[in-house]
């Protein structure tokens, strides 16, 4: 996917990939969400006040906030490939968007949540608890309990394409070093169909990105009734 996001290309066209790219992954889990939470498409398909907040909310939160998140960490990726080459990326350069992502995300939700606040009058008007909620709403957004788990996990599976082949190449590299290593004994670790590996590191990733999510939440939780 490193083609199609690439610091060579015209400053639309990465933008344009980047939002098809965010649109792609959180249109089916938004569905999926819908599907699963009981009631719920019952009552936006009644129409109303209640499908439109709904729309309101995707299109001033989920949506931006997905492609500012995933926008930041392409280009992140794009200028490390630049550097390093695509199959040479430090393992610890691809292992830190993880954190940065989070945090990113984290902190965009706080600024989406006092602009809520601000311009709707959501949470009563009042900024400061718009903040307040931020904690416990990213808590059971890692459980994929509310539509900001929805953004959070779309902004998660967008990094697959991008992590996978990186930690694949990764993978192979400690691979080669250990068998040109003269005096290893001549055993070799099972291999794992490549479907199985990528499925894996996919599983992985989600839930190193949800548990750094959860610990940030909670820190936030804890901060704030202190």
């Amino acid at each position: 996917m490193i083609h199609y996001l690439s610091t060579k290309m015209p400053f639309w066209r990465f933008v344009s990939t980047t939002g098809a790219i965010s649109l792609f992954w959180l249109a089916p889990l938004l569905l999926l969400y819908v599907l699963a939470t009981p009631g719920f498409a019952a009552h936006l398909i009644a129409g109303g006040p209640a499908l439109g907040r709904f729309l309101r909310q995707v299109a001033t939160n989920g949506l931006p906030v997905v492609f500012a998140v995933n926008y930041v960490s392409f280009f992140i990726h794009a200028m490390r490939a630049d550097r390093y080459g695509v199959a040479r990326i430090p393992i610890h350069l691809i292992l830190l968007d993880l954190p940065v992502r989070v945090l990113f995300f984290i902190g965009l939700h706080g600024l989406v949540y006092v602009l809520s606040a601000y311009w709707f009058g959501s949470f009563g008007g009042d900024r400061s608890q718009a903040l307040r909620v931020v904690g416990p709403t990213l808590l059971r957004s890692a459980l994929f309990d509310n539509l900001s788990g929805v953004y959070f996990y779309a902004i998660v599976l967008s990094a697959l394409p991008l992590k996978i082949p990186a930690l694949e190449l990764h993978l192979a590299t400690v691979r080669a070093r250990w068998a040109s290593q003269p005096q290893r004994p001549d055993t070799h670790a099972p291999r794992f169909p490549r479907l199985v590996r990528w499925v894996l590191f996919a599983l992985s990733i989600a839930a190193m990105h949800a548990a750094l999510l959860g610990v940030f939440a909670a820190t936030i939780v804890l901060l704030q009734s202190a």
